[in-house]
């Protein structure tokens, strides 16, 4: 069972404001990541990494971004049940979120060899290396952002 503290957000480091490089830099990684990239495939895998890594922030932003290009509201109600949504998700985005999920929860080891597999037969060697990039950089934008506790705002 996990316990939530009650924690004044207000009371932590606003990381971006005394830490402007780090943001820059992670601006800077974001765009590399963002390269040659399917943006419908990108969306998915930070909405993904982001409901794994329970990162509102992120999950808000992007959920956003992912209806402004034209993403189903069914397809975001999915996706955290992707496997179970049929043929909702083509190969390549089953591929992506398989993937992106064995990167996010490596608890049980290193990514597994099938799910690498499957990922390398439907993208190409530049593809799958911006797919392992955007599934990192979000991956590291999550911890940021969990750890100072940035909120969505309210809208």
């Amino acid at each position: 069972m996990t316990q939530t503290l009650e924690t004044n957000t207000a009371d932590r480091l606003k990381i971006y404001k005394v830490s402007p490089e780090l943001y820059d830099a992670m601006m800077v990684l974001s765009n590399a990541a963002s390269k040659d990239i399917d943006p419908t495939i990108a969306e998915l895998i930070k909405i993904r990494a982001s409901q794994i890594n329970h990162c509102a922030f992120c999950l808000d932003m992007h959920t956003a971004d992912a209806r402004k290009n034209g993403e189903t509201e069914q397809r975001l109600a999915l996706l955290a049940a992707w496997r179970e949504a049929g043929d909702l998700f083509t190969a390549r985005e089953r591929a992506a979120l398989a993937l992106t999920e064995a990167i996010t929860e490596l608890r049980d080891g290193p990514v597994p060899d099938e799910i690498y597999a499957r990922a390398a037969e439907v993208f190409s060697e530049r593809e799958l290396g911006q797919v392992i990039a955007m599934a990192v950089t979000i991956n590291a934008w999550n911890r940021i952002n969990a750890a100072v506790r940035l909120t969505p705002p309210r809208r």
